[in-house]
């Protein structure tokens, strides 16, 4: 199944343990290689977005290998080695 960015932009991410973390914002792409790289997740209210890794603009970041699933919200694995 081929999925665009805008397909996905917007919609709701969750922890894999269910935990809402936010929406959706932008995915990074491997200039060199174009693997994708990172998903960006602008955080929910309730969530407290110094317990993970963040850019500049206060998006969480998880790399895109922690994302599990893409259907009607995207799952992550809240996983961050070395943070």
């Amino acid at each position: 199944m081929k999925l665009l960015a805008t397909d996905i932009r917007g919609k709701t991410v969750m922890s894999d343990d269910g935990t809402m973390l936010g929406r959706l914002r932008n995915v990074s792409v491997n200039e060199r290689t174009g693997e994708l790289s990172e998903v960006l997740v602008e955080p929910a209210d309730d969530v407290d977005p110094r317990l993970f890794k963040r850019d500049n603009r206060g998006y969480v970041v998880f790399p895109f290998e922690n994302v599990k699933s893409i259907r009607d919200v995207i799952v992550v694995s809240t996983y961050q080695p070395g943070f």
